[in-house]
């Protein structure tokens, strides 16, 4: 599979094999990247709401994106992608726990997703429309010992592609490309249908210096209507832009097709070198011993607004888990009245 002289070739695996991650390294193109392949994983995610499919397809996007970055992750840590915007579907949240723990969650307004989907060509609205207008934050959280990295992007009626690339434009400069698709699978007999979701990521990382340029901002004072010069792309990365340009949706979801058979039909003049692949793991990092040192930071007026008939009952947005305490495990006894107490 691959052409570099210090590494076995072999032919690409025809075995597809869903919920992996498989990164790999283009050497004649020096542009790295990852493939996600999404089945089950994806399904166990969509499965604790019941979504519409308009926003099955938008949070599986979120999630190949989020599976894409977070696994990049060199540490122990979490990877989190949230929206907040103007859009039918105003909230996204994707929270990926290295090495492979994955949850998601979406809020929609249902009247706005109805006429939304009604009035688009064949019901299906494009990400952009069900997002609308906002921001998107990428967040990285390796624990106390260690500061959040937080980027933040706006979104202005684009997708999660768009998103991506601007990110990467603005807070990496590294020259980057990512693709996402989203495919609802029907099968003959079946009482229900399943998802699927396939994404790739390229970036060009040469080993030279100074083919990558630096993003030159806007100097704010030109004229209205100077056209600015635009940096010269290098050869190598137009080449992988361009091939990355012919991939369609259908080759990122196909069950039939690996992770390695399409690489190879990108990359095979090039010579393609996979490494292992990563498992990804639809799991909820929710637990009664959280849910308890959350209830713990509120202030005690704050947690005796939440009792209803002496308790109180938390509910994970994510896996849809209820966590029930007695009033008194979380507020404490009550207080004595301070006229009451002796001097």
């Amino acid at each position: 599979m691959t052409t570099h002289p210090d590494t076995h070739s072999r032919s690409p695996a025809a075995l597809a094999v869903d919920d992996l991650v498989t990164p790999f390294h283009v050497d004649g193109l020096d542009v790295r990247g990852r493939v996600v392949r999404l089945g089950t994983t994806l399904d166990a995610v969509l499965a604790h709401h019941a979504y519409p499919p308009a926003v099955k397809r938008l949070l599986g996007e979120a999630v190949a994106l989020t599976v894409l970055l977070g696994s990049t992750l060199k540490i122990s840590g979490r990877f989190i992608l949230q929206t907040r915007t103007d859009g039918p579907v105003d909230l996204l949240v994707v929270d990926f726990t290295a090495p492979q723990d994955v949850r998601a969650y979406a809020r929609f307004d249902a009247e706005r997703l109805a006429a939304l989907v009604d009035a688009a060509p064949g019901g299906r609205p494009d990400s952009g429309a069900l997002l609308g207008r906002g921001h998107l934050a990428m967040t990285i959280d390796q624990g106390l010992s260690v500061n959040r990295y937080q980027g933040v992007v706006a979104l202005e009626g684009g997708g999660l592609e768009d998103a991506a690339h601007q990110y990467f434009t603005q807070s990496e400069q590294i020259p980057t490309r990512v693709r996402l698709a989203v495919a609802e699978e029907l099968r003959s007999g079946a009482a229900t249908s399943s998802w699927r979701a396939g994404g790739m990521m390229v970036q060009f990382l040469p080993t030279e210096g100074g083919r990558v340029r630096p993003v030159d901002l806007h100097p704010g004072d030109a004229p209205e209507g100077t056209e600015l010069p635009e940096p010269a792309e290098d050869d190598a990365w137009l080449e992988a832009r361009s091939l990355i340009g012919t991939l369609e949706d259908i080759e990122l979801v196909d069950d039939d097709l690996s992770s390695e058979r399409l690489l190879f039909r990108l990359f095979h003049d090039r010579g393609v070198r996979v490494f292992e692949a990563e498992k990804v793991v639809a799991k909820c990092s929710c637990s009664r011993e959280r849910v308890t040192g959350v209830l713990a930071s509120f202030s005690r007026e704050e947690r005796e607004s939440l009792i209803e008939d002496g308790k109180i009952t938390v509910t994970c947005e994510f896996c849809g888990r209820s966590y029930g305490f007695e009033a008194t495990e979380v507020v404490g006894p009550e207080e004595p009245d301070a006229e009451a107490t002796p001097g």
